[in-house]
């Protein structure tokens, strides 16, 4: 793979505006469920705004625009026609907001094939969208420059060998069309409709554990989950009780196991229940006791060969989220006119500050998913689902590059059974991006500016 960072940006626009608008991963499209875009009306909404507006504008999708991936059973140019026939309100409004606001789409890893046919150059031209084939490309403002791009070449999972090449594709093409497409096939077989949200689950490596707690919230017979609820709920203070056993046993310590049975015996009847659940469970405990040492060996020889062969990751949503920021400094370290770092690709918008420039993600209109472990016992985590649409908007100053963060509101989804809950805590996300950030006051030509050893700012936002 060529190095992102010694790209030559495509310079294909030769007209310079006053204000770029940066959106990006919309991944429209897909197998079956894939289809439903459930930010669609926004979309539509913020297009029509660009189309009355007055200002000096150009609208930069930077990458992901449309799921190409997700089809599998279509190629080439088909799957653009589909595009076309499943959202004409979509393409009618891009032709409409593109006679105003220039429109420009780069391609990202789920609309790769966008790099690889320049058919797509000119079906797109006919609904007023530039399409650059390029992995980079810039922008001026002022006398600064931005950096735009995917983000996918930086990803070992996602990036393209031969960029621009359909037939080089990376090892995340090929999960995606058997799990991310196979789900949208699937999703509407479920008693809820939920498969479909796959691709709302970031990194991969959470996948397992994400379809574990849909199974036992909402596809496990209610008989069965309820059955083994007591015991999954009383599991920890069942451990508890195993070791107040030893201890009295061993003479140790016997007051809390006396303090147990005398509280049962009092609760009557249900303490019989309590005890027949504490019994069962002890004993899970001691065979799982027993099993950990063979497995523990097991499951740490196939983790590392999954990770050998690139199938998990262990890097952590903030070190992802550094690794771009690293991958920022030797762009603004190559070119000193650089200001700005624009990329998207892990759908968690961000900003970040290093040095007097900025590193900046436009995040995802994607349903977002966020973890959330149950306040007691062994039960599966908790997906609470959420939305952030948002763009941003790049324009020169009077002391540098301005960036301004807008939102669009959104309700988010009440997808959780009334056990989801109970269990849980509702998250707080941290949504701390600036309305208004200043940068690139002290960057002027690379002529002028030697560069400056650049400062790690606080990575993205990592809730999920």
């Amino acid at each position: 793979m060529r190095d992102p960072n010694d790209t030559v940006p495509s310079q294909h626009q030769t007209d310079t505006h006053t204000r770029y608008y940066f959106i990006s991963d919309l991944h429209i499209g897909g197998d079956e469920q894939l289809q439903n875009v459930e930010f669609e009306p926004e979309l539509l909404d913020f297009l029509r705004t660009l189309e009355a507006t007055d200002e000096d504008a150009e609208l930069i999708v930077n990458g992901d625009a449309f799921g190409l991936w997700e089809f599998t059973e279509l190629e080439g140019m088909d799957k653009f026609d589909a595009l076309v026939e499943r959202y004409p309100e979509l393409f009618e409004q891009f032709r409409a907001t593109g006679e105003n606001v220039p429109i420009t789409f780069i391609p990202g890893n789920h609309d790769y094939e966008l790099a690889c046919y320049p058919a797509y150059v000119d079906r797109l031209a006919e609904y007023n969208v530039t399409l650059e084939q390029e992995v980079v490309i810039t922008r001026d403002v002022g006398d600064r420059v931005v950096w735009i791009e995917h983000g996918q070449q930086r990803d070992q999972n996602n990036e393209s060998p031969d960029f621009g090449n359909p037939y080089a594709n990376p090892p995340g093409y090929f999960v995606n069309q058997h799990i991310t497409s196979r789900a949208g096939k699937l999703s509407a077989r479920g008693k809820f409709n939920w498969l479909k949200d796959i691709q709302s689950v970031t990194p991969m490596t959470e996948i397992p554990d994400w379809m574990i707690s849909k199974y036992f919230y909402r596809e496990m017979s209610p008989f069965l989950r309820y059955a083994v609820l007591p015991f999954l709920l009383l599991f920890n203070v069942s451990v508890l009780y195993l070791v107040a056993f030893v201890l009295s046993l061993f003479g140790i310590w016997s007051e809390p196991l006396a303090l147990v049975e005398s509280f049962i015996r009092f609760i009557g009847f249900a303490g019989i229940l309590l005890d027949v659940v504490l019994f069962v469970d002890v004993v899970i405990i001691l065979i799982l006791v027993l099993l950990s040492v063979p497995l523990f060996f097991v499951v740490r020889d196939v983790r590392k060969t999954l990770t050998r062969f690139g199938l998990i990751q262990n890097e952590s949503p903030t070190e992802v989220s550094n690794a771009y920021v690293r991958g920022a400094q030797e762009v603004f370290e190559a070119h000193p006119d650089v200001a700005v770092f624009i990329y998207g690709h892990t759908h968690r918008a961000s900003l970040t500050v290093v040095d007097d420039r900025a590193v900046v993600n436009t995040g995802t209109w994607l349903k977002r998913l966020h973890r959330r472990s149950v306040m007691l016992g062994l039960l599966p985590s908790v997906y609470y689902s959420s939305f952030r649409l948002n763009y941003f908007v790049v324009r020169p100053g009077d002391d540098g590059v301005v960036i301004e963060y807008h939102r669009i509101e959104k309700e988010n989804p009440t997808d959780l059974t009334i056990l989801e809950r109970l269990l849980t805590r509702k998250p707080k996300i941290d949504e701390s991006i600036p309305e208004q950030t200043v940068v690139g006051a002290k960057w002027h030509s690379q002529a002028d500016v030697e560069p400056q050893p650049a400062e790690q700012s606080p990575s993205e936002d990592a809730s999920d």
